[in-house]
Protein backbone atom coordinates (compact mmCIF):
# COMPACT_ATOMS: atom_id res chain seq x y z
CA UNK A 1 0.00 0.00 0.00
CA UNK A 2 3.09 2.65 0.84
CA UNK A 3 3.89 2.05 -2.74
CA UNK A 4 0.43 3.03 -4.15
CA UNK A 5 -0.16 6.24 -1.58
CA UNK A 6 3.82 7.26 -2.88
CA UNK A 7 2.62 7.14 -6.20
CA UNK A 8 -0.59 8.99 -6.15
CA UNK A 9 1.14 11.94 -3.83
CA UNK A 10 3.77 12.40 -6.55
CA UNK A 11 0.94 12.32 -8.94
CA UNK A 12 -0.69 14.96 -7.06
CA UNK A 13 2.56 16.74 -6.62
CA UNK A 14 3.65 16.90 -10.26
CA UNK A 15 0.12 18.49 -11.16
CA UNK A 16 0.93 21.44 -8.73
CA UNK A 17 4.45 21.43 -9.89
CA UNK A 18 3.03 21.96 -13.70
CA UNK A 19 0.89 24.76 -13.08
CA UNK A 20 3.24 26.36 -10.54
CA UNK A 21 6.17 25.97 -13.74
CA UNK A 22 3.82 26.38 -16.97
CA UNK A 23 0.62 27.90 -15.61
CA UNK A 24 2.15 31.63 -16.10
CA UNK A 25 2.14 30.94 -19.67
CA UNK A 26 -1.21 29.52 -19.70
CA UNK A 27 -2.55 33.03 -18.00
CA UNK A 28 -0.66 34.47 -21.05
CA UNK A 29 -2.39 32.44 -23.62
CA UNK A 30 -5.90 33.59 -22.02
CA UNK A 31 -4.71 37.01 -21.96
CA UNK A 32 -4.41 37.29 -18.32
CA UNK A 33 -1.70 38.51 -16.20
CA UNK A 34 0.23 39.88 -19.43
CA UNK A 35 0.84 42.98 -17.64
CA UNK A 36 1.43 41.85 -14.06
CA UNK A 37 5.21 42.62 -12.73
CA UNK A 38 7.33 39.41 -12.93
CA UNK A 39 7.78 39.22 -9.18
CA UNK A 40 3.82 38.71 -8.55
CA UNK A 41 4.33 35.74 -11.16
CA UNK A 42 6.96 34.21 -9.00
CA UNK A 43 5.27 34.47 -5.89
CA UNK A 44 2.11 33.01 -7.14
CA UNK A 45 4.36 30.31 -8.41
CA UNK A 46 5.99 29.84 -5.15
CA UNK A 47 2.44 29.93 -3.68
CA UNK A 48 1.28 26.72 -6.03
CA UNK A 49 5.17 25.34 -5.63
CA UNK A 50 4.31 25.23 -1.50
CA UNK A 51 1.20 22.71 -2.30
CA UNK A 52 3.90 20.54 -4.33
CA UNK A 53 6.18 20.45 -1.41
CA UNK A 54 3.26 19.53 0.24
CA UNK A 55 2.90 16.36 -1.28
CA UNK A 56 6.56 15.38 -2.79
CA UNK A 57 8.30 15.49 0.56
CA UNK A 58 5.53 12.55 2.11
CA UNK A 59 5.02 10.66 -0.83
CA UNK A 60 9.30 10.74 -0.57
CA UNK A 61 9.50 9.44 2.96
CA UNK A 62 6.71 7.37 2.57
CA UNK A 63 8.33 5.74 -0.01
CA UNK A 64 11.97 5.71 0.55
CA UNK A 65 13.57 2.72 1.93
CA UNK A 66 15.44 4.57 4.31
CA UNK A 67 12.31 4.85 6.22
CA UNK A 68 11.04 1.20 5.55
CA UNK A 69 9.00 2.26 2.41
CA UNK A 70 9.04 -0.11 -0.77
CA UNK A 71 11.61 2.02 -3.50
CA UNK A 72 15.33 2.86 -3.33
CA UNK A 73 16.26 6.51 -3.95
CA UNK A 74 17.15 6.12 -7.46
CA UNK A 75 13.83 4.19 -7.74
CA UNK A 76 11.88 6.85 -6.05
CA UNK A 77 13.03 9.46 -8.92
CA UNK A 78 12.57 7.75 -11.61
CA UNK A 79 9.46 6.73 -11.05
CA UNK A 80 8.89 10.56 -9.91
CA UNK A 81 10.74 12.03 -13.82
CA UNK A 82 8.32 9.39 -15.24
CA UNK A 83 4.90 10.70 -13.29
CA UNK A 84 6.54 14.50 -14.18
CA UNK A 85 6.48 13.94 -18.24
CA UNK A 86 3.13 11.92 -18.12
CA UNK A 87 1.57 14.76 -15.76
CA UNK A 88 3.15 17.75 -18.26
CA UNK A 89 2.37 15.71 -21.24
CA UNK A 90 -1.45 15.26 -20.74
CA UNK A 91 -1.78 18.92 -18.98
CA UNK A 92 -0.23 20.27 -22.59
CA UNK A 93 -2.22 18.21 -24.30
CA UNK A 94 -5.61 18.93 -22.61
CA UNK A 95 -4.87 22.46 -21.04
CA UNK A 96 -2.64 24.18 -23.45
CA UNK A 97 -3.74 22.40 -26.35
CA UNK A 98 -2.15 23.04 -29.86
CA UNK A 99 0.98 21.37 -29.08
CA UNK A 100 0.32 18.51 -30.54
CA UNK A 101 2.23 14.70 -29.61
CA UNK A 102 4.38 13.85 -32.39
CA UNK A 103 6.09 10.70 -33.22
CA UNK A 104 9.66 11.07 -31.33
CA UNK A 105 7.59 11.85 -28.14
CA UNK A 106 5.94 8.55 -27.85
CA UNK A 107 9.91 7.14 -28.41
CA UNK A 108 11.04 9.09 -24.95
CA UNK A 109 7.93 7.81 -23.46
CA UNK A 110 9.41 4.14 -24.51
CA UNK A 111 12.63 5.31 -23.30
CA UNK A 112 11.71 6.34 -19.94
CA UNK A 113 9.60 2.97 -20.02
CA UNK A 114 13.07 1.13 -20.51
CA UNK A 115 14.42 3.36 -17.57
CA UNK A 116 12.17 2.30 -15.29
CA UNK A 117 12.34 -1.46 -15.76
CA UNK A 118 16.31 -1.11 -16.07
CA UNK A 119 16.12 0.47 -12.61
CA UNK A 120 13.79 -2.11 -11.02
CA UNK A 121 15.65 -4.85 -12.59
CA UNK A 122 17.49 -7.01 -9.86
Amino acid sequence: MQGFWTVLLLVVSNVFMTFAWYGQLKLNQMNIGRDWPLILIILASWGLAFFEYIFMVPANRMGSAINGGPYSLMQLKIIQEVISLTVFTLIVTFVFKGEPIQWNHFAAFLCLIAAVIFCFWK
